[in-house]
């Protein structure tokens, strides 16, 4: 019997076109309306035979050359389990399956639309409230290994009672999406929609590819100080040049402070936006809860913490369980690797380069060959060393090329203890630390 993998491989491959109308069924979801379209995928309002309304998001993989169908489906389905993640920060996944060849989610449905249109229709937004939301759906989010990649207003939802919400987990890759509709402000809607939240080290993925926190931390910066001040905070995005002088201002951390000067409570957001909008994210802001001690309170409303706390006590040993990557839900026992040493050496998987941990990635390269040592002290202490060990090289110890991460901070040669709840980041791929 062929495997599920193998059903939904064969399906991609024959994607057929879709073009769904009011009144047409998806499966067992009728279609109300349609609710919008990117480059990747349309999003339908559907009832079920209950009555119950929901969001559907079909990904139009008819419109994409067959060679890369099941990597995107690979990502949607990342998508999928990411909006399990049980938070009342993050937009729900209730459903998915396939529909002539092109895969679909059935969300929760969001009445008030995004932030962005929410913000612009409501006379006085609780600013602080909303973006509180958004800082405790990212702090989910971060804590199971995942990072949004692509926060920006039009990803963040409003529930019926008000509340911010995010979704658009998984594809996060309309990074070129033109837009051509005007914005409630009556000024151009900007093109380049995804570049204007991209920190200065994502711009050039190549040069440095590992996503870390950070990433988002940036990007909440961006999206706080357009909402307060209407505006970008490097500059216009209306054309090619200015997307190259954007990118150099965000660079070099030049945005106008003044500006939030005008604006009602503006000033309250500076220090927050100041940390945020650090071009270095070694030293921006490094996590949610250090945002948080900057924003203003707005509303009283207090963070619901979500059941993560499984796997955080050591009974047996320690383990990795990759939350992020290819392999999404493999776990590695840590002590169980160890040999005649204690050391376990990781890098990416290569017939060529034996290590103790090896981590397939087939999609990119952004995992060196010998990435990075694990090591156990004699009191049972794990530790991670950026690098291996390498007697062909002059200085002994050959470093990996995009680095290793302990939640936002770099780990050096020198090595860094991690514990169960920390999450290590080894080029595109989250491990969190689990007890077992």
């Amino acid at each position: 019997m062929a495997s599920r993998a193998g059903h939904e491989r064969v399906k991609a491959i024959l994607a057929q076109r879709c073009d769904f109308r009011p009144g047409d069924r998806i499966e067992r979801y009728q279609v109300e309306k349609s609710l919008g379209e990117g480059a990747f995928g349309r999003v339908f309002k559907v009832k079920n035979e209950k009555g119950e309304i929901y969001a559907l998001k079909l990904l139009k993989l008819w419109e994409v050359p067959p060679d890369i169908r099941q990597q995107l489906v690979d990502r949607f389905d990342m998508e999928f389990e990411t909006g399990q993640i049980e938070s009342p920060y993050l937009v729900s996944s209730i459903d998915h399956g396939f529909v002539m060849g092109n895969p679909y989610i059935v969300m929760e449905f969001c009445p008030n639309g995004d932030l962005l249109h929410w913000v612009g229709n409501t006379k006085k937004p609780d600013l602080a409230a909303l973006g509180r939301d958004v800082l405790y759906g990212l702090k989910d989010l971060h804590r199971c290994g995942k990072v949004h990649r692509d926060l920006k207003p039009e990803n963040v939802l409003i529930r019926e009672e008000g509340r911010a919400v995010l979704t658009d987990f998984g594809i996060a890759g309309d990074r070129n999406k033109r837009m051509t509709e005007r914005n409630l402000w009556g000024k151009p809607t900007q093109i380049f929609g995804t570049y204007a939240y991209m920190p200065p080290e994502q711009v050039h993925p190549d040069k440095d590819a590992t996503v870390l926190p950070t990433t988002d931390i940036f990007s909440f910066g961006v999206m706080m100080y357009q909402l307060i001040t209407r505006e970008l905070p490097f500059g216009t995005l209306y054309d090619q040049n200015d997307l190259v002088n954007y990118i150099k201002n965000g660079r070099e951390g030049r945005w106008d402070r003044s500006l939030l000067e005008d604006y009602p409570d503006g000033m309250t957001f500076n220090n927050v936006i100041e940390g945020c909008l650090i071009p270095d994210y070694r030293q921006r802001l490094a996590s949610v809860d250090a945002v948080l001690e900057l924003m203003p309170r707005g509303r009283d409303i207090a963070y619901k913490p979500t059941s993560h706390g499984e796997g955080m006590e050591i009974k047996n040993g320690v383990l990795l369980r990759i939350m992020q990557g290819e392999e999404y839900g493999k776990t590695y026992p840590l002590e169980k690797l160890l040999r005649d040493t204690r050391i376990i050496t990781v890098g990416r998987k290569d017939s060529q380069t034996p290590n103790s941990l090896s981590i397939t990635e087939s999609q990119s390269c952004y995992i060196s060959r010998k990435h990075c040592t694990l090591e156990i002290d004699a009191a049972g202490q794990w530790y991670i060393r950026d690098g291996q060990w390498e007697k062909d090289t002059d200085e002994g110890w050959k470093r990996s090329l995009n680095g290793t991460f302990i939640n936002s901070s770099e780990v050096t040669p020198t090595g860094m203890a991690f514990y169960p709840g920390d999450i290590i980041s080894i080029g595109d791929v989250k491990l969190r630390v689990e007890g077992y």
